[in-house]
């Protein structure tokens, strides 16, 4: 949903578009549990490259924009709040792969745990972006609506 809102943005929909293909990737990974002994294919997994290409995409997009001095709230534009709802999401698969790993006789991989944590990060910054660099973010105002 999110690429749809940032068509016009290259920099921004190359990236969600590399994420769509990893997390089919991770689809995979999770749907293909570890096992003992030689498989009889190689089972596609997560890698920790592409987690460290996630780091280095939070790096390009993170650096062009000022720090921040206050929380964000979801908001701002389509594409900025489209972002924030799949960080959410993201956030909560994080959370269930986490209590799966800690399942007597599930295995989740590292590398796939990494990645979603990573995501939403980059998720996170993708939306900033998305609201002129961070220039339109909707800040909060603790205490402003008592």
């Amino acid at each position: 949903m999110a690429r749809q809102h940032t068509a016009g943005d290259e920099t921004l929909d190359a990236i969600l578009e590399r994420i769509q293909n990893d997390l089919f990737d991770l689809g995979a990974d999770l749907a293909t549990p570890e096992q003992h002994g030689k498989p009889e294919w190689e089972p596609l997994r997560i890698l920790d490259s592409q987690v460290e290409r996630l780091e280095q995409e939070i790096d390009l997009v993170n650096g062009e924009m000022s720090p921040l001095t206050s929380f964000v709230l979801p908001a701002g534009s389509a594409a900025a709040a489209a972002l924030h709802v799949a960080r959410t999401v993201c956030r909560r698969a994080e959370r269930t792969c986490v209590a799966l790993s800690g399942t007597e006789g599930e295995i989740v991989g590292a590398p796939a745990i990494k990645y979603l944590n990573r995501l939403s990060d980059l998720l996170f910054v993708a939306a900033r972006w998305s609201n002129d660099k961070g220039k339109a973010d909707v800040l909060w105002k603790p205490g402003a609506t008592r």
